[in-house]
């Protein structure tokens, strides 16, 4: 089997051809940068993700994390990788230099994260996770906290994570009850209990720093009553060392795939002696980890699209060298069998998984884009990102995930028996690809999200602002003749969105909000689709706009690859949309109405 688990020729024509990222490091926030010193990340990223990380990417999943005398032993490479990531600047690098980074944009530093993943999702949350919560304390917490704990962090030698979901309080984060006590040392004394929470100890880091979510004692009720905390499972004591902070693990989980990476269960306060420190203003916890969260969940779909590339390309080696069969039209079985690549079904499938991860990678970087503009704009355009990124996060999130599993359960048809069975790559990539329409928001969350807040806030400007980058898109495209019948595809679904999403809205005033979001989820996938023609008539476009007389042979069949699979989900998978929006578009709300009790024998 090829080990080749990501395109670098596509990532590098979306970075510099789509999205033209040497514009954006002409602004004076990123002038550190240019197209040779991102050429040279890139590929420094792929050689860590080719040498570190992919070698281990079956071993960590063989060899699962165990809980042994308090502490999760996990692979022996878990501290190499951290090490390796802090020593290297990885953690740090789209940090501002103020706190100890190289203000890398924020695209090519997820263009980074995406080989890592594909390389090995569960050796690349570790650093991930410390990066996520380093940047909550740069943004929040005071100097105390930040000269006590992000340089260790950022190093890799301390691990960081985010701590929200209890066993009473999934989703529902104003149910939560741990419980910080005020004290009049400097600090609170934390009680409750923690579930899920990735990387939440292992044996690769000297220490692990928790982002926490708890109700000070008294504190309102609700969300509104939540502060956040930082709470080292290690405290610092007066002479720099290290003594226990009551931060006890009661178990891990077993999970169907992600093993390489621990989710434990804590247990913080068991004997009142669990030293938390407040991050930021009171009760003002919940708004803070948003920003993790929103940070997070763009990395689940990138973490999702990365499974879906590695699935793809295994496939894609598997389909050029496996023999069977030979053409429909050829009866004669003393010819040579054919590779099934040649198989139109196989191409099928094949064009589906490439569509699906080179459009969420796509979307992904689009998303990252928008964060860099935020940077560098003046507060008007500013806002137009801001609320363009908060619109398509949840988009973001799930497209990948959820398709992911479609994408990775067809690398597995591709395979045949063989994909099925340990001996190939696809069976891990179907399980680890398993847990992100559920990790960070559910799929239902995130719709719910999508239509209940993100498309009607401030009077539907973000969806407005939307539909407007799309419509600009599409006077692009329509001065290239080729691209006309993509252009009037993708307008006529524009319409379909604005007519369906207007139905709902109306319906939302009438009926009320149980009736309006039944059937978000749906929504969320219609909207998913439409985004991703989106992104991939972005692309032709940008083909159009780049093409070259006398390319090699190579070039040549990557653009006649990237035309083919545009065409292919303009065929195949923008049509989808008509049957979703007559169901949206239907008014018997079936899943409201349905009696719990009729699901019984």
């Amino acid at each position: 089997m090829a080990d080749k688990f990501i395109s670098m020729r596509n990532l590098k024509f979306l970075l510099y051809d789509v999205f033209e990222i040497e514009e954006l490091t002409r602004a004076s926030y990123f002038n550190e940068h240019n197209r040779k010193s991102c050429d040279l990340i890139l590929d420094a990223a792929l050689k860590l993700g080719t040498k570190l990380l992919h070698p281990v990417f079956e071993e960590m999943d063989r060899i699962p994390p165990e809980l042994k005398d308090g502490t999760v032993k996990v692979h022996p490479k878990v501290g190499t990788i951290l090490k390796e990531f802090g020593e290297n600047g990885w953690i740090s690098a789209s940090f501002p230099y103020e706190g100890g980074g190289d203000q890398l944009p924020m695209i090519v530093y997820n263009a980074c994260n995406m080989i890592f993943s594909a390389s090995n999702y569960s050796g690349s949350i570790y650093a991930g996770l410390s990066a996520g919560s380093v940047n909550l304390i740069l943004s929040f917490g005071n100097q105390d906290l930040k000269t006590a704990f992000t340089e260790k962090m950022i190093s890799g030698k301390w691990q960081g994570t985010m701590a929200l979901t209890e066993p009473h309080a999934g989703s529902s984060l104003a149910d939560i009850t741990t419980t910080a006590f005020p004290t009049d040392a400097g600090h609170y004394l934390l009680q409750g209990q923690k579930i899920f929470i990735s990387a939440g100890d292992h044996s690769g880091a000297e220490n692990v720093v928790h982002l926490v979510l708890a109700k000070i004692e008294g504190a309102p009720k609700g969300s509104k009553g939540i502060s956040l905390f930082v709470v080292p499972k290690r405290r610092i004591k007066a002479n720099g060392s290290l003594e226990p902070n009551d931060v006890v693990v009661t178990q891990i989980f077993h999970k169907l795939g992600y093993r390489g990476a621990p989710i434990t269960e804590l247990s913080f306060g068991e004997k009142k002696d669990c030293h938390a420190y407040l991050v930021g203003e009171l009760h003002k916890g919940l708004s803070y980890m948003f920003q993790m969260m929103n940070e997070a969940r763009i990395g689940v779909g990138l973490g999702a699209a990365s499974i879906a590339s590695a699935a793809y390309y295994a496939a894609l080696d598997y389909a050029q060298n496996r023999l069977q069969g030979r053409k429909l039209d050829n009866k004669d079985p003393q010819t040579p069998q054919i590779p099934i690549i040649e198989h139109p079904d196989v191409k099928r499938m094949l064009l589906f998984q490439r569509s699906v991860v080179e459009g969420a990678i796509s979307l992904l970087l689009q998303c990252s884009r928008y964060e860099d503009m935020q940077k560098i704009s003046d507060e008007k355009d500013k806002e137009r990102y801001h609320l363009l990124l908060d619109l398509l996060t949840p988009v973001a999130k799930t497209f990948p995930s959820e398709m992911g599993i479609l994408s990775t359960s067809m690398a597995i048809q591709c395979f045949g028996g063989y994909g099925y069975c340990e001996d190939f790559p696809v069976e891990q990539h179907f399980r680890d690809m398993r847990i992100h329409p559920i990790h960070e928001g559910t799929t239902g969350i995130q719709a719910m999200d999508l239509l209940g807040r993100k498309v009607i806030m401030k009077n539907g400007k973000a969806f407005f602002l939307y539909l407007e980058e799309i419509r600009n898109l599409i006077k692009q495209a329509a001065l290239f003749p080729a691209l006309q019948p993509l252009c009037d595809c993708l307008e006529n679904a524009l319409k379909t969105l604005e007519q369906v999403t207007g139905h709902l809205t109306a319906l939302a005033m009438e009926k009320g909000a149980e009736i309006f979001l039944a059937d978000a989820a749906l929504y969320l996938e219609m909207f998913g689709i439409i985004t991703i023609s989106w992104q991939w008539l972005l692309q032709a476009v940008a083909i159009q706009q780049n093409s070259r007389e006398n390319t090699s042979r190579a070039e040549s069949q990557f653009i006649e690859g990237k035309l083919f699979t545009c065409r292919y989900y303009f065929a195949y998978e923008l049509p989808k949309i008509e049957a979703l929006a007559k169901r949206l578009m239907d008014n018997d709300p079936m899943t409201v109405s349905m009696d719990s009790l009729f699901f019984e024998d």
